[in-house]
């Protein structure tokens, strides 16, 4: 028996190493720049990308058909040495905009020439993807400056100033003017509040109206200010073009604007590798996403999930903690308690669908629409609190993680001596005192441990979330710094539906596949992190009643 549950956990210890193993091997090569490829096929065709993967293959008759003699020759030569295989390779070729793909699997034997370029770059976009070409010339205002290798140079003189210049102009959008859209927002809600309250000819509403209406006007000139410097922005940045020269010949310009990194791949040393590298991963950890989640940074999947986990946890141990105090301190023993307690165990296994389902339905719906008709009907019919967000996606994983709390807080409520209990009541301590003083502190190591385990399971939860906040892409946090700071009714991003929407929801999915991995690793990350904080609490618990135990 010893060797069975020896084994049985070292089968289970492999098993999760395998996982992390699998997902640390796929995704920590991601963002590792690659060298640029350049494959002439038999028929004059050329492609220039990076290696994504190869892999060996049986082909058909109808593919030896299709060849070329020649290249039906040589993969009758390479498949009778190995085994009837033939290797192919995917190139991410990128170009989409030129080429509707971003990946091309390429049969080895139809390639006649391949070759490294020296000069070949590799431009990472806001938008299309990345583009893979040769500079040909560097435009200002239509006109060429430089041309060829002193186009790449012109234009790496000058991408720190129009990359500035695009960052200024995204942060007036967002920030400036969207905060110029809320006020005006906020003034005409206050409007109809007053109307609704006191009637649409009434005083309070007349006079609401001239003051929003003033104001309005001040917004107005602010807002034109904002747009000219927008506007002043754009036509900056609109001077310089990059002239690219794709492998098949074709030109197209690339403003320099939309560039969010460049190089030549072909000529990078160790070091510039290594700050590539390290680039890519600064923009994944601070960023927001772009190229339908694809690309980019999951800085607020990364806060929301954070903001989510804590304020379940918030949610959830206090109930779970009165709950497993009132069966086990208060409750009369019986058939009655019983079968609450298999109530509570049955509820960890309903699927977490359900437990969405049950938010969406009283949480959004019912909750949610009653608090919008109480106090905030000058919203409606856009709902405030009545549809999905941060405050209503934590409950509803609060309810899904509470029979984890209850479970694991009565087994330590039930793990402190008697003795004690009864040493408290002989110094004369009333029953809440005992509990407080004496039963709390010493059970909450296990009251923690069921915590980390509520912890664990709701970070990683999806299906919920789907249904009462998660979304593809927020263009607000939780919490920024307008009043309230906290923003409970919106909603946000989180990485288990970023995962799935990389997974199964994007329109490339083999781009998407490496940070599907990448995701998936810092996931694991930060739920670990999230334990090892409450494990170092609970460790501090412990040892602060250690003397106790006996």
């Amino acid at each position: 028996m010893q060797w069975l549950t020896a084994g049985a956990l070292a089968i289970c210890l492999a098993m999760i190493a395998g996982l992390l193993a699998l997902v640390i091997v796929q995704g920590a090569p991601t963002f590792w720049p690659a060298a640029l490829v350049q494959v002439r096929l038999e028929g004059g065709e050329t492609w220039l990308g990076e290696v994504v993967k190869e892999e060996r293959f049986a082909p058909s008759e109808a593919i030896f058909a299709a060849a070329p003699p020649d290249a039906r020759t040589r993969a009758e030569k390479e498949a009778a040495a190995s085994e009837g295989t033939v290797r192919r390779r995917l190139f991410r070729t990128g170009n989409f905009e030129l080429t509707n793909e971003h990946f091309r699997w390429i049969d080895d034997f139809r390639v006649v020439e391949e070759s490294r370029p020296e000069r070949a770059v590799v431009l990472e976009r806001t938008e299309w993807g990345r583009f893979y070409g040769t500079p040909k010339a560097f435009l200002v205002d239509g006109k060429p400056i430089a041309e060829g290798p002193a186009a790449w140079a012109e234009f790496e003189a000058r991408r720190d100033a129009v990359r500035d210049r695009a960052e200024e102009r995204r942060r007036l959008e967002k920030e400036a003017a969207g905060a110029l859209n809320r006020r005006l927002r906020a003034g005409t809600l206050e409007v109809k509040r007053l109307e609704l309250k006191h009637g649409p000819k009434s005083s309070e509403a007349a006079a609401a109206r001239i003051r929003v209406e003033e104001e309005a006007r001040l917004l107005e000139a602010e807002g034109a200010t904002v747009r000219a410097r927008i506007e002043a922005l754009d036509r900056e940045n609109a001077r310089y073009v990059l002239s690219m020269t794709t492998s098949d010949g074709r030109e197209h310009p690339i403003p320099a604007s939309e560039v969010v990194r460049g190089y030549e791949a072909n000529r990078l040393g160790v070091v510039d590798r290594l700050a590539v590298y390290a680039s890519r991963w600064a923009e994944y950890l601070v960023d927001e996403p772009r190229e339908a989640n694809s690309e980019g940074g999951v800085w607020p999947a990364i806060f929301g999930t954070v903001v989510m986990t804590l304020l379940m946890s918030l949610a959830v141990v206090p109930f779970g903690v009165l709950a497993a105090l009132y069966l086990r301190e208060y409750a009369r023993q019986g058939a009655l308690v019983s079968a609450v307690r298999i109530a509570v165990n049955n509820l960890a296994g309903v699927p977490s669908i359900v437990f969405g389902v049950f938010g969406l339905g009283f949480f959004c719906y019912a909750v949610g629409g009653s608090v919008d008709r109480l106090f905030f009907p000058e919203a409606l019919p856009s709902p405030t609190f009545g549809t999905g967000g941060v405050l209503w996606a934590s409950i509803t994983l609060a309810l899904l993680t509470l029979p984890v709390v209850i479970v694991a807080s009565e087994e330590a409520l039930a793990a402190v001596p008697r003795s004690m209990r009864e040493g408290s009541y002989a110094c004369g301590a009333s029953k809440w005192q005992t509990i407080r003083r004496i039963v709390l502190p010493r059970a909450a190591p296990g009251i923690m441990t069921g915590m980390i385990l509520a912890m664990a399971r709701g970070a990683g939860e999806v299906a919920p979330l789907m249904l009462v906040g998660a979304v593809k892409a927020a263009p607000d946090l939780p919490v920024d710094g307008e009043f309230p700071y906290l923003h409970l009714e919106r909603s946000f991003m989180h990485l288990g539906f970023h995962i799935y929407d990389l997974g199964f929801q994007s329109q490339n999915s083999e781009a998407a596949k490496p940070m599907v991995y990448v995701t998936t690793f810092l996931l694991i990350l930060i739920i670990v992190a999230l334990n090892l904080a409450a494990i170092a609490v609970r460790a501090r618990l412990r040892r602060r009643f250690a003397g106790g135990h006996f």
